[in-house]
């Protein structure tokens, strides 16, 4: 079963994900880790979930990116930023 995950980056202050950008997102993954990392897509993220402590929720958003319920994969209480959440749900309702 393969499953398309995109890469979400959180972009500096007037970055701008252009194609030169994602090319080089793209190289670094490859040259770096492997190519098997290189996601199918890169989309820049508007914020990165976290928790209330500043602790980036990495596995809860692969799994709402897998399909689970944003309800499921992690308390919105314990979330300084429960918005970034939704936005990362968005995008597998708009993969469908």
């Amino acid at each position: 079963m393969a499953i398309d995950l995109p890469r979400g980056s959180y972009l500096r202050d007037g970055a701008v994900l252009d194609d030169r950008l994602e090319s080089e997102i793209r190289r670094r993954i490859r040259d770096d880790c492997s190519p098997r990392h290189v996601p199918d897509a890169v989309v820049a993220a508007p914020e990165i979930p976290r928790t209330l402590s500043g602790k980036i929720l990495e596995v809860p958003v692969k799994r709402l990116l897998m399909g689970a319920p944003a309800d499921e994969v992690a308390s919105r209480d314990s979330l300084a930023n429960p918005e970034a959440l939704d936005w990362f749900a968005g995008l597998t309702t708009d993969r469908d």
